[in-house]
């Protein structure tokens, strides 16, 4: 997994410098057969990063701007009337945008409740059903959804439900000062990037199915799944949340650790693994208490305190 990840980073970077967490991020979701939820501000490279790495794996990939009249049929498909040889009018489906391998729900909370839970059954059957009739989604599939955190004007918050479904919540910040620097030395024409040709397809589909056996293979001891379950159980008693992680959380947790231990080169977790992708697990699934979001806690320090107060095992 490391081998591909590495030359999918090498192509990435023509493009997009210093967000290698999200790449790794996003190589994880798909490794585990989840999916992503990006929030940093505009202009973070978020929808280049997907562009990039649908590309340098040679899948498809559609992008979708969510607004708020959007329905959802619009992302799902619909079913129209078509004419047939015969001349009369058949019923059919007509996929939409979501009939793709890597889809980019961009703005996501931007558009209202009832399209957002357009994505449910596709993110968690990979399936999408119409008039009766289930239409399977290609694989490898992986939603990437972006969201801003500083507007919040004319937007919908995700429900519990739905965030529940991202495998990883990625905080992409801003590059530091070299990785800046050497954005400004690529290669640009105007202001859209010229490089985006340059990149290779140096992975497949049938490497993303050597990636799901091998993350599958590796082997997690007692101690370690002790571990994640008591993490996700200190969540639950912590003072400042309203409501802790779920059952599904530490399901994820254990997976990408999983994942994160093939990116390590390794075939066994380590508590490490676990602590190191704890945070983007665990931070979109976690409701604070009203008190603790009036003195501005943050999640990650929610997360920090629950590693913290877990014993880690030897």
């Amino acid at each position: 997994m490391k081998n591909i990840r590495d030359r999918i980073i090498t192509q990435v970077n023509k493009v997009v410098v210093g967000q290698n967490n999200v790449i790794d991020g996003c190589l994880i979701a798909l490794a585990v057969g989840g999916h992503v939820l990006l929030e940093g501000p505009p202009g973070t490279a978020k929808t280049l990063i997907a562009q990039a790495i649908a590309k340098s794996m040679g899948v498809e990939f559609t992008r979708t701007q969510f607004t708020p009249d959007m329905l959802p049929s619009d992302v799902t498909g619909t079913t129209t009337l078509n004419p047939s040889a015969s001349g009369t009018y058949e019923l059919a489906f007509r996929p939409g945008p979501i009939f793709t391998n890597i889809f980019l729900a961009d703005e996501i909370n931007r558009t209202p409740p009832k399209t957002q839970a357009a994505l449910l059954e596709a993110m968690q059957e990979q399936q999408v059903s119409a008039d009766g009739t289930s239409h399977p989604l290609p694989d490898p599939f992986l939603v990437i959804a972006t969201q801003n955190p500083i507007e919040y004007e004319g937007t919908y918050p995700l429900p519990e439900a739905q965030l529940d479904r991202f495998t990883l919540k990625i905080d992409v910040g801003y590059p530091d000062e070299e990785a800046e620097h050497a954005m400004l030395r690529l290669l640009h024409s105007g202001v859209k990037p010229s490089t985006l040709s340059d990149v290779e397809v140096v992975a497949s589909p049938q490497d993303v199915a050597s990636m799901r056996q091998a993350v599958d293979a590796v082997v997690v001891s007692e101690e370690v799944i002790s571990y994640v379950t008591n993490i996700v159980r200190a969540t639950r008693t912590l003072p400042a949340l309203q409501l802790g992680a779920s059952p599904r959380a530490a399901v994820n947790l254990l997976a990408a650790a999983k994942a994160t231990a093939q990116l390590f080169e390794r075939d066994y977790v380590t508590p490490d693994d676990v602590a190191f992708i704890a945070p983007a697990v665990l931070r979109h699934r976690l409701i604070l208490a009203p008190e603790a979001e009036l003195e501005r806690v943050s999640a990650d320090s929610i997360i920090a305190q629950a590693l913290h107060n877990v014993a880690v095992p030897r």
